[in-house]
């Protein structure tokens, strides 16, 4: 039995080999597929999963999840793989009835680089951008002392603006306004300096300056409005073979993109406020989310009110607007981690916290790394000489131990909650089922009256942007008489069909999402959620009906002569 190891991050050919492995254990459930090549050839899988003896995944309302688009978040695949656990070893009673499509990892050679022995830190892809050539100077983040991380350096500068503190010599302070320093130092990351003048530096822009977050067709900018985001929207070939998948999935209702870090529930929009969205829209966001604060212990926040890298920029071009604007369902970008929850701090801004907070956070998240990873997530300083630099000191926090992604003691535990909310959110999908077969002897011929009904807690079009800007169509019921096949275009109705069409396409069906909560004198719960379909055959004609959503799932009935 294949079971998903979570004391270290995987590389890609034993992330694939898993991948395998699980597809040849659980064949009744899991199959394991390609949707693309990335930037160097490495093929990007999609798990479909569900119950295939209950029907093929595209005839059931699907979740949609991925992971570490961006090359470091490699606990993104944790998560995704967990959900994968969770369905084969706990929940396979959710696959008779829906599905899943899971990608855990879609930008794979990125996370090559961040996982090799030597790690180097790219954002996303490893292709060229803008320009197919490195920076001739600046400092290339890289591990130079051999050790297998990328930690910082130190280096002593009457104008530096750190010092060390008085309360906590193993932490660097930042200087207070006015204060004088006898010993100062400059921060920097661990790496190289290219083309050095002894004097100056700055940071090397990397070759390798994609973004693939900022790739996807919603709102998309360019280069000079929007750093990383491509020549243009899905230049990227992962980002490309992900809207392609989707595309060609219509029956994915939902989904959830894993990235690192921050510990929240992001949901869209991003570049506007809420009032500029359909009201309804932002009151199911934050009912799913509030079930994901719960189950997750995350809080649901809005990007475009609470989580702005900057006041007066928005990002555009991301996974989660492109599901929400062009799709039509509701998406969200799972921040995985915050070693500031862990180390006690709550009252926090989650961006604003990076640009200014109390000493004492420090000072709490050093007692945490003490305590919970035995001093591994602060190194100590090290004495190192470095080749411009000359005598420097390399130490402080292991980024990506125990920030980038949670430290493996934690992993587990910290992705199982988001992996079990993803299982939940799926089943909150619209599904259809049959409520009623009726036939009646009407003057030499029948009658036929097949009612199906939406289950599911979200209406068929899953949003009001998905109604309002018609991105899925209504119920459609089509007939079938046994031995007849449909004629060329525009051929006349069969004989034997007396009257209701080969095919009809009905409305969208309510779900319960919208019922209010008081249901005083005035309420009424009017069967929108129904949809009716009615035919008239030739006595003795034995017909087959197909009534279908495309998010919704499938229905069909057998009618004997």
């Amino acid at each position: 039995m294949p079971s998903v190891p979570f004391d270290r991050y995987l590389r890609y050919d034993e992330l694939t080999a898993l991948l395998e492995a699980f597809a040849a254990e659980h064949s009744d459930i899991v199959r394991l597929k390609v949707i693309g090549q990335s930037w160097e050839g490495r093929d990007i899988h999609l798990l479909e999963v569900t119950d295939f003896s209950t029907g093929e995944a595209a005839d059931k309302p699907a979740f949609w999840c991925d992971g570490n688009i961006h090359a470091s978040e490699v606990s993104a695949s944790s998560a995704v793989l967990k959900i994968l656990q969770i369905l084969c070893d706990e929940r396979p009673e959710i696959l008779k009835e829906r599905a899943f499509y899971l990608v855990p990892r879609l930008c794979p050679d990125g996370a090559e680089l961040a996982l090799a022995d030597r790690p180097r830190i790219v954002r996303s892809s490893v292709r060229p951008y803008p320009f197919d050539e490195d920076d001739t100077g600046g400092l290339e983040r890289q591990d130079i002392d051999g050790d297998g991380r990328i930690l910082q350096m130190r280096v002593k500068d009457p104008n530096g603006p750190w010092v060390i503190s008085d309360e906590e010599p193993r932490l660097m302070r930042r200087r207070k306004p006015g204060e004088r320093a006898e010993t100062a130092y400059r921060l920097l990351p661990e790496g190289l300096i290219h083309n050095f003048d002894g004097l100056t530096l700055r940071g090397q822009k990397p070759k390798e300056g994609l973004d693939n977050n900022r790739n996807f067709p919603s709102a998309w900018r360019p280069e000079h409005e929007q750093y990383g985001a491509g020549p243009f929207p899905t230049s990227e070939p992962e980002v490309a073979c992900a809207v392609r998948a989707i595309c060609d999935r219509p029956n994915i209702c939902g989904a959830l993109t894993f990235h690192t870090f921050s510990g929240v529930l992001l949901r869209p929009p991003s570049r506007m406020p809420d009032d500029d969205v359909p009201p309804e829209d932002i009151w199911t966001y934050k009912e799913l989310g509030a079930k994901g604060e719960e189950m997750t212990g995350y809080p649901a926040i809005s990007n475009f009110h609470e989580f702005k890298y900057h006041p007066k920029e928005v990002i555009t071009g991301v996974f989660d607007d492109w599901m929400y604007e062009h799709r039509g369902v509701h998406a969200w970008t799972v921040e995985i981690w915050s070693p500031q929850k862990q180390a006690g701090i709550t009252d926090y801004k989650y961006i604003d916290w990076f640009r200014d907070h109390p000493f004492e956070d420090d000072i709490k998240l050093l007692q945490w790394s003490d305590s919970e990873l035995g001093g591994e997530g602060y190194r100590p300083w090290q004495s190192f000489t470095h080749p411009q630099l000359g005598e420097i000191e390399i130490g402080g926090w292991d980024f990506s131990l125990c920030w980038r992604n949670p430290p493996l003691s934690h992993l587990e535990a910290e992705v199982e909650p988001l992996a079990r909310w993803a299982v939940w959110h799926a089943g909150t999908g619209p599904r259809l089922a049959l409520r009623s077969v009726e036939t009646t002897e009407v003057e030499g011929a029948r009658r036929i009256r097949v009612a199906v009904q939406n289950e599911g807690w979200l209406p068929t079009n899953v949003t009001q942007i998905g109604q309002d800007r018609r991105l899925c169509r209504g119920v459609t019921g089509e007939i079938r008489a046994e031995g007849w096949e449909p004629g060329g275009a525009g051929s006349s109705e069969p004989g034997w069909l007396i009257s209701g069409g080969l095919r009809q396409t009905l409305g969208q069906l309510r779900g319960w999402s919208s019922v209010p909560a008081a249901g005083f004198g005035w309420n009424l719960d009017a069967t929108d959620d129904v949809a009716v379909f009615e035919w008239v055959v030739a006595q003795g004609t034995k017909v087959s009906i197909e009534i279908r959503h495309e998010r919704a799932g499938v229905v069909r009935v057998e009618v004997p002569a």
